[in-house]
């Protein structure tokens, strides 16, 4: 015959397995989780940043010794964050992640990507040895607050919002890839003419274009005509002297010639009995 207690002592077991569970399987984490809403948190003080993917198999291998490295972050004085790319396009692309899983160090804003051995240990010696003060922070120009990575994070997001549109065509409405294609190029065509239209507006209300007034003739003044005519006068003088210079040699040889013509004729006249007197 079984005790009278066993089924009490059977529930109150029952009880603190129930009880436990939630705190040996499921309790909580002490890594923050990094969205694009509350990245900015990462430029003041000291973190260690994972970037990963839930389908990737390093990252998943990755999460023990991260979890166990995220408790020791009190004590170290440094917080430990993770970023899920799948769904933070946009941070993903503001810290150029190209390889899963990618580990970033932050001081005070500034960014050094770790590359070292990814447990528990060395993640602990890389913080408390200051390891992080030999690796060369990333350039300004690259880092996730400058307008370059800015930018980039905006075209991320902006794919992943084409690639869910695409889903929605298809999907949800029928389309077929072709339609879907189709919707995006003529919607890239008219934003694309909007946008100039609205280009060539800025541009004329802050440049805009002087129109050119026909100028008047500018009719000389009193002393410019005079100051021009008196070279004018001069070579009209001038023309005139040579003229009368031509005028008064012409003269002198019309009379030189008129003289000569009647001695001319008064040697013919006496030359002509002499040779009548010889040829008789």
């Amino acid at each position: 015959m079984a005790p009278s207690g066993s089924p009490a002592v059977t529930l109150a077991v029952l009880v603190l397995l129930l009880w436990g569970a939630p705190w040996t399987h499921g309790r909580r984490s002490n890594v923050r989780v990094i969205t694009d809403e509350n990245w900015r948190e990462l430029l003041e003080g000291d973190w260690m940043i994972e970037f990963y993917a839930p389908w990737c198999p390093a990252c998943q291998n990755l999460q023990p010794e991260w979890e166990s490295f995220a408790e020791w972050g009190e004590d170290l004085e440094v917080n430990v964050a993770k970023v899920d790319v799948t769904e933070q396009p946009g941070l993903s692309g503001r810290f150029i992640i190209t390889a899963l899983p990618t580990i970033y160090h932050c001081k005070d804003g500034e960014f050094r990507r770790y590359q070292g051995p990814r447990t528990k240990k060395d993640f602990i010696n890389f913080i408390s040895d200051k390891e992080w003060k030999s690796i060369e922070p990333v350039s300004s120009w690259f880092g996730p607050g400058s307008v370059l990575m800015s930018s980039m994070s905006a075209l991320f997001q902006l794919s992943m919002w084409i690639r869910a549109c695409h889903n929605y065509f298809i999907e949800d409405l029928g389309l077929p890839v072709w339609g879907s294609y189709t919707v995006f190029a003529l919607a890239t065509l008219f934003s694309g003419l909007l946008l100039g239209l609205c280009m060539i507006f800025v541009a004329d209300c802050l440049c805009p274009s002087k129109r050119r007034r026909p100028q008047p003739y500018p009719y000389p003044s009193k002393k410019l005509l005079s100051e021009s005519t008196q070279p004018l006068k001069k070579v009209e003088e001038e023309q005139e002297a040579d003229e009368e210079d031509v005028s008064e040699e012409e003269t002198e040889r019309k009379e030189g010639t008129n003289k000569d013509f009647p001695q001319n004729a008064i040697r013919q006249r006496s030359l002509g009995p002499s040779l009548a007197t010889d040829k008789s």
